[in-house]
């Protein structure tokens, strides 16, 4: 039997996926040409998750989830299609953080990629490193609601919020599923000066996530927040890669 593959310290990523081109569908990139990585492995479990095959041994074979990329893998793969976007999620990518760093300043050193966007996608529950910090265009940070079944001190984790939001680079985009999670977004986005927000449905499939946005819509409008769909749902639904 082939022994598994370990990752080199600070050289490989553990991925689940790469994807792409195809558009960014959250957030104030909506629509957006992009790449996407996604990370493997995940310190939450959301009632909800839409990315379980990210670390969840009780659904899917972890085994097979998992890919060692190294940081020249990935450059090679961002060089044989260039885009302005990457966007890197997960699981959660904060749970990778040093190889994470050299690969944005590998990418930001390459001159084929000088003008590269570079997201983060974060549940906010981990803080980015100064480096990270430096070298990302932004962080869509994403704190968890009650409804995901998580405790507080699980999913809200106040020194972090505050450190993000002091980067000057956080977006804040919350999941719901009803008008009354608002007042909780409205409680953590006072509490801790989180903005801009941004309000997004909870949903796997196209029906679900268009009702719940039209619920939303005047409820959100009257908070003067920003509403964001869940475009590669309304697309292609829960198809994997898109």
């Amino acid at each position: 039997m082939k022994p598994p593959t370990v990752p080199a310290p600070d050289r490989d990523l553990v991925v689940n996926e790469t994807f792409g081109p195809t558009f960014q569908g959250e957030g104030p990139s909506t629509g957006r040409y992009a790449h996407f990585i996604r990370l493997f492995g995940c310190h939450l479990s959301c009632t909800w998750c839409d990315t379980p095959h990210t670390h969840d041994p009780t659904r899917y074979d972890l085994t097979a989830e998992q890919r060692i990329l190294s940081i020249d893998d990935i450059l090679s793969w961002l060089a044989a299609a260039p885009v302005d976007l990457l966007v890197i999620t997960g699981g959660e990518p904060m749970l990778q953080p040093r190889v994470l760093e050299r690969l944005l300043l590998a990418i930001r050193d390459r001159s084929l990629a000088t003008d590269i966007e570079i997201e983060i996608e974060t549940s906010g529950t981990i803080p980015p490193t100064d480096l990270l910090t430096a070298a990302a265009t932004r962080f869509n940070v994403s704190p968890k609601l009650a409804h995901s079944g998580l405790r507080r001190h699980q999913r809200i984790r106040p020194a972090v919020l505050r450190h993000l939001a002091g980067t000057g680079k956080a977006v804040w985009k919350f999941v719901v599923q009803e008008i009354d999670d608002l007042d909780e977004v409205q409680e953590l986005t006072e509490a801790y000066d989180l903005h801009p927000v941004w309000i997004m449905p909870e949903g796997t499939d196209s029906s679900t996530v268009l009702t719940r946005m039209r619920l939303l819509a005047e409820p959100v409008l009257s908070r003067r927040w920003h509403l964001s769909p869940r475009l590669h749902t309304l697309l292609w639904e829960n198809d994997r890669g898109r």
